[in-house]
């Protein structure tokens, strides 16, 4: 059974930073992307950031470039985002996913999903 488990959110003041991480199990991810979504209380799921496997070139949200910083260890089966600079707006149930080859920003391209991990970001 494949399993994405999200953790590290938390509660954080504006300008304060958090690392989420995720971890997969079930199944290699050899090939696949990786990707972080968010979704704000009566908002759609919106694109965070991507991480191919081959060169682990990334992708970035306009909202999310020069803050984050996604990374993946391809060994332990992880990845990871790194959140600097957080601003209030940022408050949303962070999502760790998986799809082949490609990284998209659609959420419904993506074929395995984390239950999530909640970002609050007091001002």
């Amino acid at each position: 059974q494949v399993q994405l488990v999200e953790s590290g959110g938390g509660l954080v003041q504006a300008g304060g930073s958090l690392r989420l991480s995720c971890a997969v199990s079930g199944r290699s991810f050899s090939g696949y992307v990786m990707a972080w979504f968010r979704q704000a209380p009566g908002k759609e799921r919106e694109f965070v950031a991507g991480i191919r496997w081959i060169h682990m070139s990334t992708v970035y949200a306009d909202s999310a470039k020069g803050r984050f910083t996604i990374s993946r260890d391809n060994a332990k089966n992880t990845v990871a985002l790194q959140m600097n600079s957080l601003k209030p707006e940022d408050t949303a149930v962070y999502f760790c996913a998986a799809r082949p080859l490609v990284v998209t920003i659609d959420p419904n391209t993506y074929n395995y999903w984390g239950q999530g991990t909640q970002v609050t970001v007091s001002s």
